[in-house]
């Protein structure tokens, strides 16, 4: 009984951990020694082993117009362990490997049992997609609440996260490959297979070689694709790009006409599908205007929300169909679920995306190789194991 005391008095105290913060805009993370709370009901708190940078995560450090952000933890790619869990909670339990979703799955509401979305209606409370309308952050820092990005924050080494952000994964997973599932990987190859539906023996453009545009390559060459074009102003990155299955690359500063253009004319006509995977504008209608106009689909999975996007009418009555992407079209739970085990099972990859380890300390250095556009994904060791 002695044991089970103890056990519940250490399970319920405060943690003090590290943390990279963001104090204000446009200036370095710095690592502080950070106050987690215990998690109430339907809450968990995850001990976050490895997390992945992600564009989005320099989006609001650097080009969002919100001000009402800071101080806050960044980071949503991550993956962990269980440390403890609230009242409530029945799908975990200390111990188990969890990544943390962008996109949660409560399995009740009825976005959740609908085939026609990813999205969950109880996450706009959640997990909001409005990030600085996150609910009360259960993080804070000598005196200050540190807003939970997404209501996440994997630039921790502990978070409290509520149970329908989060996935199960296999036990035998290892997290610092992982917690690439938790965005651009899903995200990409998602985008491909689940909103494209990219068929057999169509042609592909996609538009950017981040991680989330090579997981979109991927994802095409898993669908069967027989033609992936690659689009990037940065040539080194095609022997990375064919690694995942593109078959042409094409550097828009080498050419004297727009970029659709030119893809259009090496498919005679425009390719089947297209995916933006930048989150520029010019790039979203100059990739839909790639496709062939009867029947050609593109996909905007690029992440951006402050400019608007426009094209010509005819460019859809012709027959071309323009969607957006969140999340790869996967419902979180069961995406993530999914993805680790098709990794386990050698059908996909993700030890090919990670360019870079370091650990969080160095959380700037990476910022900064990713600003600069080298490497693929740099993975970050947030709690040594």
């Amino acid at each position: 009984m002695s044991k089970i005391i103890e056990l519940c008095c250490f399970v319920f105290k405060v943690i003090k951990c590290k943390a990279a913060v963001a104090w204000e805009a446009n200036k370095p993370l710095v690592i502080e020694d950070i106050e987690v709370e215990p998690p109430q009901a339907n809450e968990v708190r995850v001990n976050i082993v490895a997390t992945g940078l992600c564009r989005t995560d320099l989006f609001y450090l650097y080009e969002t117009d919100k001000k009402d952000l800071y101080p806050m933890v960044l980071g949503h790619e991550g993956a962990g362990i269980v440390e403890s869990v609230g009242p409530g909670v029945t799908e975990f339990q200390p111990g188990d490997k969890v990544v943390p979703l962008i996109v949660s799955q409560c399995r009740e509401c009825r976005f959740c049992k609908s085939t026609k979305t990813n999205q969950c209606e109880k996450a706009w409370d959640v997990v909001p997609h409005n990030v600085s309308k996150a609910p009360v952050s259960k993080l804070s820092c000598k005196g200050n609440k540190l807003l939970q990005f997404m209501g996440i924050s994997t630039f921790s080494q502990y978070s409290v996260i509520n149970q329908i952000a989060l996935a199960k994964i296999d036990p035998a997973a290892p997290l610092d490959k992982v917690c690439l599932l938790g965005c651009g990987i899903s995200t990409g190859f998602g985008a491909a297979v689940n909103n494209a539906r990219v068929e057999p023996d169509s042609t592909c453009a996609v538009f950017g070689l981040g991680a989330v545009g090579m997981a979109a390559i991927m994802g095409c060459k898993y669908a069967g694709a027989k033609r992936i074009i690659a689009v990037d102003i940065n040539a080194d990155k095609f022997d990375k790009a064919k690694e995942f299955g593109a078959t042409d690359f094409v550097n828009p500063k080498d050419h004297d006409k727009p970029i659709n253009q030119v893809v259009s004319e090496m498919t005679g006509g425009g390719v089947d599908y297209s995916l933006e995977c930048v989150g520029n504008v010019q790039l979203m209608r100059a990739a839909l205007e790639s496709c062939v106009p009867s029947w050609g689909v593109s996909v905007i999975v690029g992440w951006t929300d402050k400019e608007d996007f426009s094209a010509r009418p005819n460019d859809l009555i012709s027959g071309r169909t323009w969607k957006g992407s969140m999340f790869g079209g996967f419902k979180g739970k069961d995406g993530v679920t999914q993805m680790a085990k098709a990794y386990m099972d050698k059908k996909v990859k993700l030890d090919e995306f990670i360019t870079h380890n370091m650990p969080l300390d160095h959380i700037n250095e990476a910022i900064e190789l990713l600003k600069q556009g080298k490497g693929i994904r740099t993975i970050l060791s947030v709690t040594p194991q």
